[in-house]
């Protein structure tokens, strides 16, 4: 679900002007399983499918009062993305990206180009062996749920970690390797490096732009240097 927009968000289950957190229990892109679903009674009708075919949802880079998660519910084709918000005690168990480059899909899946392109950074990338990264997305999705939802024309979606600065020879290297494995693999990897700041694309900072988005909980905004928390 990754860098997609929700198409649709439900209501507020708490107070508008109640105090926004941040729970460090899951951070943006974690996948959590939920126990159980109680709709939001403005949710659209494919939701209820989606959850009986794989209860899971994606944490959103978004605050929510205490007690509740910002979460995205995805459906069976692209345009099918709902924003919610999950009460903490409905949710069973979870993945962060980084726990699933080890995940192998179904023999029958491995052949997609995303899913090659997964492998082939995972056993010789050598700059990502310096970083904590996984996947995201579709990718992502299937590999914690072992629902099908990869298609031939799927990007891979991932997020590398970089609490701390790094050159700007580290990051035109790990634009290079991507690119290169893109290339052999047939498909597009979309990265984006998790600094204090927020989410940023790989991309925008291998451009040396004076400035690159970070998304963050509290918003998105242009920022010189990611490493400096806004």
């Amino acid at each position: 679900m990754g860098r997609q927009l929700m198409h649709v968000c439900a209501a507020l289950p708490f107070a508008v002007d109640a105090p926004r957190v941040d729970d460090a229990r899951w951070r943006a892109h974690d996948l959590l399983r939920i126990a159980h679903h109680t709709p939001s009674g403005d949710e659209p009708d494919w939701v209820r499918a989606a959850l009986a075919r794989a209860p899971w949802v994606v944490v959103r880079r978004t605050r929510a009062a205490a007690g509740f998660v910002a979460v995205g519910v995805r459906g069976s084709v692209r345009p099918e993305r709902f924003g919610t918000w999950l009460h903490t005690e409905d949710i069973e168990s979870s993945f962060a990206p980084e726990d699933l480059p080890g995940v192998e899909p179904l023999r029958t899946r491995r052949a997609l180009p995303a899913f090659i392109a997964l492998a082939a950074l995972r056993t010789s990338a050598a700059p990502l062996r310096n970083y904590v990264w996984g996947p995201t997305g579709s990718a992502g999705f299937e590999l914690a749920t072992g629902v099908p939802t990869l298609t031939a024309s799927s990007d891979l979606d991932i997020l590398i970690r970089l609490p701390q600065r790094v050159s700007r020879a580290a990051i035109d290297a790990l634009a290079q390797t991507l690119a290169q494995a893109a290339s052999r693999c047939g498909t597009r990897i979309d990265a984006q490096l998790e600094t204090p700041a927020g989410g940023v694309a790989l991309a925008e900072l291998a451009a040396h732009k004076p400035r690159v988005l970070a998304r963050a909980s509290s918003g998105a905004q242009l920022v010189a240097d990611p490493w400096q928390a806004a």
